[in-house]
């Protein structure tokens, strides 16, 4: 994060302000955070199996999932995953710790490899690659160039557990010497799930065929795509010599991470499907896929703008709301996206009066849902990280909400632990 200095005596003005200026301190401090981890990592902390997790989604989940598997220490910060945040996780390793779970991301070229000689991973744990960062990871071919560093970091003795099912993920087979586990739903995978059924809104179950054995399986987490966490946890885990029931066990109570396909229970009868947290636009037909296979009465959909859209804005756009239509009763558009998106819902067929402007902010789009849901509607929340739109949640739960700023960088904080959610920013300067 980057700041005039003259910005400083504005933003020390507010909680929100100090956070960030923490946050930026953190960030610069990598240059002596990351000399100390690695030299920790190389000695007190030698002994401990380090599982890295990389990919363009699905990374906290797998890391949550792969963490509770493993049985290993749990951290408010765990999912904070790039520079000084990972020589911190690094550094809370304890001599003694069996195994340490640590997430890693990027954003631009040249991270991981900065990344990966800190960490050392035991096993890396590979979710997918995607198009986010598309600015400055511009094909999917440099994505996986640059995310496979944290598996060229492997030793011959570690392992590489990749999903099966992404092309571009199975291509770095052949940049590493150590073992190769696969999970997903391909009949290849060596950890694969199959005859999945929804279970709304309690969970997913299926039928898992693994290292030679099979179960049937229930979790919390919703929707065919939130299991290849499941997956890669109990690949890890038989890896490190965990019994596989014992893992089911633990996986079995694993609630969805807050704002990925997470399932909110409303005071009207209205059930939200909470998937916030990000907006690339592979998360978005994912969430649309599952969000259809919902039973009832009323589909809404409440959808933000595309996180960095790989294409031509338009046709993304367009494409997404023809999806829409197909499924929703109603389509409520907050951001800047209204007109494109609309184009493509009414080719679809979905009458221009199902369609309404949420507005910019997160107020105004809770203003339209009020006169929209029912008892009995699912609602899907979706819109990029900087739009924070869980605050329409939380308005339509009857929470106080005055923070109403239309872009914030707080994330990944959450709203609702968010200094400036009650208070609002009043007459002071929003510095984002």
């Amino acid at each position: 994060m980057r700041y005039r200095m003259k910005d400083i005596p504005a933003m020390m003005q507010t909680p929100a302000g100090r956070q960030l200026i923490k946050k930026g301190v953190l960030y610069r401090s990598w240059p002596v955070s990351s000399a100390l981890a690695r030299l920790y990592r190389q000695t007190l902390a030698r002994k401990t199996r380090v599982i890295a997790v990389v990919g363009s989604y699905g990374k906290s989940s797998t890391t949550r999932a792969v963490t509770a598997a493993l049985h290993a220490p749990e951290h408010p910060n765990m999912l904070l995953n790039a520079w000084s945040s990972i020589a911190l996780a690094l550094l809370r390793i304890r001599p003694s710790q069996r195994h340490a779970v640590i997430e890693v991301g990027i954003s631009a070229p040249g991270q991981m490899a900065r990344y990966a000689p800190v960490v050392r991973p035991d096993v890396t744990v590979v979710t997918s690659i995607g198009s986010e960062h598309n600015g400055s990871l511009p094909t999917l071919e440099v994505t996986r160039a640059e995310k496979s560093r944290m598996v060229r970091a492997l030793h011959p003795s570690g392992t590489a557990v990749l999903n099966g099912d992404d092309p571009n993920v199975l291509w770095m087979k052949g940049e590493t010497a150590a073992r190769i586990i696969t999970f997903g739903f391909h009949p290849t995978c060596d950890v694969r799930a199959e005859d999945i059924r929804l279970e709304w809104p309690h969970g997913t179950r299926f039928r898992l065929q693994a290292f030679g054995g099979q179960r049937d399986v229930t979790v919390r987490l919703i929707g065919r795509h939130m299991l290849y966490p499941v997956l890669a946890a109990i690949a890890v885990s038989k890896l490190e010599g965990f019994a596989l029931d014992e893992t089911l066990a633990v996986l079995a109570t694993l609630s969805p991470t807050p704002g990925r396909m997470q399932p909110v229970a409303m005071p009207n009868g209205v059930t939200v499907l909470r998937d916030d947290f990000k907006s690339g636009l592979e998360t978005i037909y994912a969430a649309l896929d599952v969000f259809a296979e919902i039973p009832a009465q009323r589909h809404i959909v409440l959808l933000g703008d595309v996180s960095e859209p790989p294409d031509r804005q338009r046709i993304i756009y367009r494409s997404l709301g023809e999806r829409v239509a197909q499924i929703a009763s109603h389509f409520v558009v907050v951001g800047n996206s209204l007109d494109r998106y609309s184009t493509g819902a009414r080719h679809a067929g979905m009458p221009k009066s199902a369609i309404h402007d949420g507005g910019r902010t997160p107020a105004q789009a809770a203003a339209v849902l009020k006169n929209i849901l029912q008892p009995g509607d699912v609602l899907l929340i979706k819109g990029r990280d900087t739009q924070m739109l869980d605050r329409v949640r939380l308005i339509l739960q009857g929470q106080h909400v005055l923070c109403n700023i239309r872009f914030c960088r707080m994330h990944p904080t959450e709203c609702v632990s968010c200094p400036m959610l009650k208070t609002g920013w009043g007459t002071h300067r929003v510095i984002m």
